[in-house]
């Protein structure tokens, strides 16, 4: 009974649980007419697309069949290969006609004449110095253009007359020779000392017992010596005895002389003022410095180190 007094509630309960349809928005309408367009359009493209090929004019194609139509740049190419060899030619004549032209040009020019290579320093004068020349020209004498003749002239006289008076002997010497006669004195120089007589004779030394040349072997200090006696004009008629001792051969040959000199001012003193102004009289009195303490010389120190 219950089932056949529902009947209705049993045929409305299907209807109740059938899902309801989903209203699309206006977005999804509006994608979804696009798409049907879409296909539309791409039909009419395509038909367009056949109907401008048809249009076109045929083009004529060789005779086999997949042959490739040469572009305009292979067709440019093909060309610049094929005139390649002319123009190799024309170039490889055009090079020998030059060539040609050079060496006719050369021709008919004349060679020019070699010329040595430039030396360095060809142009300056040899600067030899001849033997027996002063390099430094020491023995020329400066002359002044400036200078007035007059007092040029009474320079040279005055030099000239002053070396005649030097080189000759005095003439206003007057010794005694007398057979007895002796004159003593002593000379020194350094550490040198020379005691020396003079007497009337034939002018020959005598020297510890030894000739002049025998204890003086340099000729520069054998004439030294000789210098007082031959100014006073005496050198051929007195005799020279001296004893030396001390200090070297130089300082003994200087002592020598000095005693010389002084022995003839015990001759005649009036002949003191030429031979002081010779220089025969005046006392060498230079000596060796002494060494000092702590020094290796009289002056030279020890190498400074500095550590």
């Amino acid at each position: 009974m219950a089932d056949e007094e529902n009947p209705q509630q049993n045929d409305e309960q299907p209807e109740a649980e059938a899902p309801a349809h989903a209203v699309p928005t206006e977005a999804a309408a509006e994608i979804a007419g696009s798409v049907e367009d879409a296909a539309l359009e791409a039909r009419q493209e395509a038909e367009e697309s056949t109907d401008a090929v048809a249009s076109e004019p045929p083009v004529a194609t060789p005779a086999g069949e997949g042959h490739a139509v040469p572009t305009e740049d292979a067709q440019e190419i093909a060309s610049s290969a094929e005139d390649a060899p002319l123009e190799a030619l024309q170039e490889a004549e055009d090079e020998q006609a030059v060539q040609a032209a050079v060496e006719e040009e050369e021709e008919d020019e004349e060679p020019a004449p070699r010329e040595k290579p430039a030396v360095p320093g060809a142009h300056l004068e040899v600067d030899i110095v001849p033997e027996g020349v002063d390099p430094l020209g020491r023995s020329e004498t400066y002359e002044d253009p400036y200078a007035i003749d007059d007092e040029a002239d009474v320079a040279e006289a005055g030099e000239e007359e002053s070396e005649e008076a030097l080189v000759e002997p005095i003439a206003t010497a007057a010794i005694d020779l007398a057979s007895g006669a002796r004159y003593r004195a002593t000379g020194k120089r350094k550490t040198a000392i020379a005691r020396v007589t003079l007497r009337p004779g034939t002018g020959a030394y005598l020297v510890n017992g030894r000739t002049l040349e025998d204890h003086f072997p340099r000729t520069t200090l054998q004439r030294n010596i000789r210098q007082p006696l031959e100014t006073v004009g005496y050198e051929d008629r007195m005799d020279v005895v001296a004893r030396l001792h001390g200090g070297g051969i130089s300082a003994q040959a200087g002592a020598l002389r000095h005693g010389v000199s002084r022995a003839l001012l015990e001759a005649d003193p009036n002949l003191r003022g030429e031979l002081k102004r010779r220089g025969f009289l005046t006392r060498d009195s230079r000596a060796k410095e002494r060494k000092k303490a702590g020094l290796k010389k009289a002056r030279k120190r020890p190498q400074f180190s500095k550590r």
